[in-house]
This record gives structure tokens, sequence and C-alpha cells, in this order.
């Protein structure tokens, strides 16, 4: 960064550190987990912990989250949503840091297994999250919030999910985000209803002998449903 013509103003202000928090929840076909890492440096090494990282100066703060997360996931182009800022001044004893907190919604089935064991990373229950540093609690808590809030009127769902799943699948994770049991025929028949869904000739006989039929999220249909003058709504 040229700071040859930076003026005494900006010089003379203090300065701090601006870091992002990364919140990755994952779903593994029966519940919605959350990625925890042990931290790797002081204050309070070993302890559970967000993955993060200080900004850079050649990054904005979307591609600093972006940055964190394939180094340690190992995936590229996932959901990603800035939440919140963090900024009480003695949130970290550390230093002065003001954290941009960001959430991610990833198939854990694609993840780099190399990845979360270089990071001592492990997936716990998004209902039972155990003690954080920080206030990183507050920011899964708050980032729960806000899916539990889009997941009604955005698919974003679909992104927790393999390429090919079953309804069932899917209803399971709308009944973790609402803490309830839904009705598996008006779930049905409310899904297929949007004409989003594309149904393959294939069936997942994990949970019967019968089985149940796989589906694809079709993003064309769901784009053609909303410039329709629909909404998306469960």
């Amino acid at each position: 960064m040229n700071t040859s013509n930076t003026s005494a103003e900006y010089i003379k202000q203090e300065k701090f550190l601006v870091a992002v928090d990364c919140i990755i929840f994952g779903f593994d076909t029966e519940s919605i987990k959350l990625l925890l890492f042990k931290r790797r440096v002081e204050p309070l090494k070993g302890s559970l912990s967000l993955i993060g990282s200080f900004i850079k100066n050649d990054l904005n703060l979307n591609d600093s989250a972006k940055q964190v997360l394939e180094e340690s996931t190992g995936l590229k182009d996932i959901f990603l949503k800035e939440l919140r800022t963090y900024s009480n001044i003695d949130r970290d004893p550390g230093n002065r840091v003001i954290s941009v907190a960001h959430y991610a919604l990833i198939r854990i089935n694609e993840l780099d297994i190399k990845n979360v064991e270089e990071y001592d990373a492990h997936w716990y229950d998004f209902n039972d999250i155990p003690d954080l540093i920080f206030d990183h609690k507050q920011m899964v808590e708050d980032a729960i919030y806000r899916l539990r809030d889009e997941a009604r009127r955005e698919p974003i769902c679909f992104n927790l999910l393999p390429e090919e799943f079953t309804i069932p699948q899917l209803q399971s994770i709308y009944e973790c985000f609402y803490q309830r049991n839904l009705d598996s025929r008006n779930f049905r028949k409310k899904i297929l209803s949007f004409d989003i869904l594309t149904k393959t000739d294939k069936k997942d006989k994990t949970a019967s002998k019968k089985g149940a039929f796989l589906y694809v999220y079709d993003k064309e249909k769901f784009d053609s449903f909303i410039a329709k003058g629909n909404r998306f709504q469960l």
C-alpha cells in the first residue's frame, strides 16, 4: 500500500485489526452440523473456535472469507454470505480486533478430508454447540437465526444436499431448522408444487426396501418460477 500521499489526519488515527470468521454448516443426512476447529495460536490456544483470519491488504472481506474456506475445506464456489460485524472493544483479549462473520453451507460429501484433518476440525450438532472462544458462540447463534429465516423464503437448503437427494432428506433439513416435525405428505405436496425439482429414475434404498426417488434441484426452473411473480415460501 502506497502511503507517500497519506495525510497526517490518517496517520495519527489509532490502528486496529480486522478479521473474518467463518461459520460453516453441513448436513450428514440426519442433522445439520457445525464445523469447529482447535485454535492454533494464543490467546486460548487449543480451544474450540470458528475458523478465521486477519484481513490482508490485497483482499476484500468476501475474498478473505473465500480464502479461509478454501484453505480449510478445499472447496470453492460454495454458498457464502456476510452475517454481521462484531466490534466489542474487549471481544478479543489479544488485541483490538473487529471481526466480520460470514456463514457458509457446504456439502459434507465434497469436503477435502486432508484439509479438515490438517486443521484439526470436527463436526458438532448445531443444536448442541459447545463453549467457544470470544464471541464465536454468539456468531453461531446469529447465523442459525438468519438461516432459519432465509430457509423459509429462499432455496438455500439445497446447498447442504448432494446433487441428487430424496424429498425426505430435504424435509429433514427443514425440520432441523424449524425444530419441529413436518407432515411428510404436506411437505412433499408443497415442495413439488413449486416445480423446481427434476425427478430422476434412480432410488435411494438406504432407508427402506421400497426406496425413495432421487431428485435434482433445477435453478433455471426456480428462476422461472420467481420471474412469474411467484413466491418461494415453506
